[in-house]
């Protein structure tokens, strides 16, 4: 079977609904993140850790699980990482303590990373001028993912409690073992090295292109930032505007439209533009950053809304992006280079979960907007150097 016949539509929406439920996974605690503090004894200013170790624990699989993906059997390595995370999601759901909550919540980080398998998978099952609309849908349903997974996890946190959000979560995965133990192809990679040299070709990769390194470092400060207002944003509606659980849930719920913009930015990515989606994201984050305080200080809940949905299309709009150059790179390295890059975006991203309740029990919410909007301007001034980096513009003619 071609590659091109192998991805029919309804192996792309499989894969798409497989990334976003394995990726929701690390989200639920940053949306319930106070009764689980409150429950498990966390001190306020350090609830960081509900969301950051699951982060990290992600990062981990990024390193030692995904880049497999260019060594082992694809088909596998997504069936039992899968498999561990309903392990995992239970081990969540019973904790009878602080630590065995978060030692489970590590575990289910490292193995959610089969959906960074899936994904390069995807890729080389497409055809080369359809890679960016694929790279666009399935990383759609993963940030489908991110976002409902807040409002999934509020909700259910007001009707049943937080140890039914992993619970119910649990039981979803594993139907969708089932799913995919029919429906996903299998593909052996022919990259013939050992699993040492995997590992350090990965670092390798990051260490001598300067197209991944700024596409990492853009991604990284992008999702940052977003984590920042997304570990605070709850604490923030619960202490201003008095919102109860189910209200957080329906404010989340309007952040979600913001995946919307992943396969608009693919699509863009085909035609070439993906340098430019970069440029006016950045822009686009730093304004809403300061929206949202203006918003905030005065309690006007529609702009702020709208703000939230912007900053999460800018998010993912520059990681579709980001992945459809870096894909290009070197098409045998697809699960190295992508591992390599999401591994950066949550060291970025788990840096911001945890310092998020800090500055926002110490400067407020106007803390948290001046430093989002204060990163992506840094990220501004960054990718304005591409022009001057020779080497940077070589590299990436030679992956377009």
């Amino acid at each position: 079977m071609s590659p091109a016949s192998a991805l029919t539509r309804s192996l792309t929406i499989v894969m798409a609904i497989t990334c976003g439920l394995l990726v929701a996974n690390l989200y639920f605690a940053q949306a319930a993140i106070g009764p689980i503090s409150a429950e498990l004894g966390i001190g306020a200013g350090a609830e960081g850790l509900v969301v950051t170790l699951i982060q990290f624990g992600y990062a981990a699989g990024l390193l030692f699980i995904a880049t497999l993906g260019d060594l082992v059997e694809n088909r596998r390595v997504v069936l039992v990482t899968t498999a561990i995370a309903v392990v995992g999601l239970v081990g969540v759901a019973l904790a009878p303590n602080v630590a065995t909550f978060l030692a489970a919540s590590f575990v289910v980080g490292v193995v959610s990373v089969g959906a960074q398998v899936v994904l390069p998978l995807a890729t080389h099952l497409a055809p080369v001028e359809q890679r960016g609309r694929v790279i666009g849908d399935v990383m759609g349903g993963l940030l489908a993912g991110i976002m409902l997974s807040r409002p999934y996890a509020n909700f259910v946190t007001g009707l049943l409690g937080w140890r039914w959000v992993f619970a119910i979560a649990a039981v979803l995965i594993a139907a969708l073992w089932v799913v995919l133990w029919f429906t996903l192809p299998t593909r052996k990679p022919e990259s013939g090295i050992g699993y040492g040299r995997l590992l350090s070709s990965t670092f390798g990769f990051l260490g001598r292109s300067r197209v991944l390194q700024r596409r990492a470092l853009y991604q990284a400060l992008a999702f940052g930032a977003f984590n920042f207002f997304w570990t605070c944003a709850p604490l923030m509606l619960h202490g201003t505007f008095e919102f109860n659980q189910f209200q957080i849930a329906l404010f989340a719920l309007a952040g979600a439209g913001g995946a919307l913009a992943a396969p608009i930015s693919g699509r863009l990515g085909d035609r070439g533009h993906a340098r430019a989606v970069t440029g006016v994201v950045f822009a686009l984050m730093a304004a809403m950053f300061l929206v949202t305080d203006w918003a905030v200080a005065v309690q006007a809940l529609v702009p702020l809304v709208g703000a939230a949905v912007l900053i999460d299309a800018a998010t993912q709009a520059n990681q579709v992006a980001g992945q459809r150059i870096i894909f290009g790179i070197d098409p045998e390295a697809r699960g190295r280079i992508n591992s390599a890059y999401i591994f950066v975006n949550f060291l970025g991203g788990a840096t911001g979960s945890l310092l998020a309740p800090f500055v926002y029990h110490v400067a407020g919410w106007q803390g948290v907007a001046l430093v989002g909007a204060g990163v992506a301007l840094f990220v501004l001034l960054v990718f304005a150097t591409e022009r001057l980096d020779r080497r940077h513009r070589e590299q990436l003619a030679a992956s377009a």
